[in-house]
């Protein structure tokens, strides 16, 4: 039976152009271009639970067979406005989409209680063709599930993972050149400390291991952000630093990368480094500014980290986060950095109003970066920023025409930016390629 296809919003560059809005005023060097962004913009046609938001996770993959595949977690609507059950949303290269609910042990979909912000799936696909998600927890044991095989169901395989019993929070996911898997998390529940560690998925022997414990500290909590795999193998991470137990507003994000051939982890220079590393022994991205504080208040107004991801031009890791500092008006502004020397080097993006917990990153041959983030407000709120050789950043709508207000992005081995577009507000998940 041929599956249902997505109802397209947009076909073509002209289409688009027609439905572009202006940029918000922007500052720092950031200017508007009325050229489109999207080549393509589709409904993704199964229903969206208001609960699908966040900002930490990967809930995208992608995967060249006979066309590229784009495989997309999500919450669908529970059996009460409190709850939600994860599925993946499979979209083949005809542009035909499939849903793969997530099965629990009883057969069942799983059906979790709704918890903004925590409770959001991350997926990967390994080289074997199976489907790896990690949907709905915060400081719960493993909610875990995968296919055996190609076009399998996905089922719950939480037994098979290490920490059994461990509360896991913000578990983020990516694939490796040689198919095995690398997954971060933070893990326990402590209230004087709750540490990152690094796993990996042997896809040759389907099996899980730890790699190591990559950041602990006392009354530190760890909230990982995002990793990617080179073409080496090696694992580079981002993640920021909080005061324990748990904040919403976070400090000092930083990077580690970790080489499999050898088992070492080091910094942006190359330099080695020890883990489980602390704030005072990481490779800070961003450090504290005036007015900084170590708090847990969810109240806090002064200088903090929300939000960051990570992308690699060959080995050279780049970034965008979201920093409000004591001068930005209560606003979070966006930045893009990149090591130099010894530390980073960080540039204004945008700067022209509030924005939305959620960014991507991409490097493009012709483009190279790619900053991606969503306005607080406005019927276009998702935009592209490229910066131009005099340091001029440009931002383009990237979703003409949709009101999503979070965002992920992953780029195709095609070249594509694919983009993941939840609008909460209306329950409807949009995919996005260009």
């Amino acid at each position: 039976m041929r599956r249902p296809t997505a109802r397209a919003y947009a076909a073509s560059a002209a289409a688009l152009a027609a439905l572009l809005m202006p940029v918000p005023a922007a500052q720092a060097g950031t200017t508007a271009s009325s050229a489109a962004a999207a080549t393509v913009i589709e409904k993704v046609p199964y229903a969206m639970d208001s609960s699908n938001q966040a900002a930490w996770w990967t809930p995208v993959a992608t995967y060249k067979g006979r066309g590229q595949y784009t495989y997309f977690a999500f919450n669908e609507p529970g059996s009460t406005a409190a709850t939600h059950r994860p599925a993946i949303a499979r979209r083949d290269p005809d542009g035909v989409w499939s849903r793969l609910p997530l099965l629990d042990r009883s057969g069942q979909q799983a059906e979790f209680p709704d918890d903004n912000g925590h409770n959001q799936p991350s997926v990967a696909r390994d080289g074997s063709g199976r489907l790896h998600v990690f949907a709905s927890m915060h400081a719960d044991a493993w909610r875990y599930f995968h296919t055996d095989a190609p076009g399998a169901d996905v089922t719950d395989h939480a037994a098979e993972l290490p920490d059994q019993g461990q509360g896991i929070t913000y578990p983020i996911v990516t694939t490796a050149p040689n198919g095995d898997l690398y997954l971060a998390a933070r893990v326990g529940a402590g209230a004087d400390r709750r540490p990152g560690k690094l796993y990996r998925w042997d896809d040759a022997a389907a099996r899980w291991s730890v790699v190591a414990t990559f950041a602990d500290a006392l009354n530190r909590s760890v909230y990982p952000d995002d990793l990617m795999v080179d073409a080496a193998g090696r694992v580079h991470l981002l993640y920021e630093w909080a005061k324990a137990p748990a904040t919403g507003f976070r400090h000092q994000l930083s990077y580690l990368r970790y080489d499999p051939s050898t088992g070492a982890f080091a910094d942006s220079a190359g330099a080695a480094v020890t883990t489980p590393v602390s704030p005072a022994t990481s490779d800070v991205v961003q450090d504290l500014t005036a007015g900084e504080e170590w708090s847990i208040d969810n109240a806090y107004t002064g200088p903090a980290v929300q939000s960051a991801k990570l992308t690699l031009d060959g080995s050279a890791p780049k970034v965008a986060y979201r920093y409000r500092s004591a001068d930005s008006g209560g606003n979070f502004r966006v930045y893009y950095a990149y090591p130099s020397g010894s530390g980073w080097v960080s540039k204004t993006v945008y700067a022209g109003g509030q924005t939305a917990a959620a960014l991507g990153i991409t490097w493009d041959a012709t483009d190279t970066k790619r900053v991606y983030y969503v306005t607080s407000s406005g019927t276009d709120r998702v935009f592209a920023a490229t910066q131009a050789t005099d340091g001029t950043w440009t931002a383009q709508s990237a979703a003409p025409g949709v009101s999503a207000d979070r965002l992920a992005v992953r780029r195709d081995s095609d070249g594509n930016d694919v983009l993941y577009l939840p609008d909460i507000a209306h329950n409807a998940l949009y995919y996005g390629r260009r």
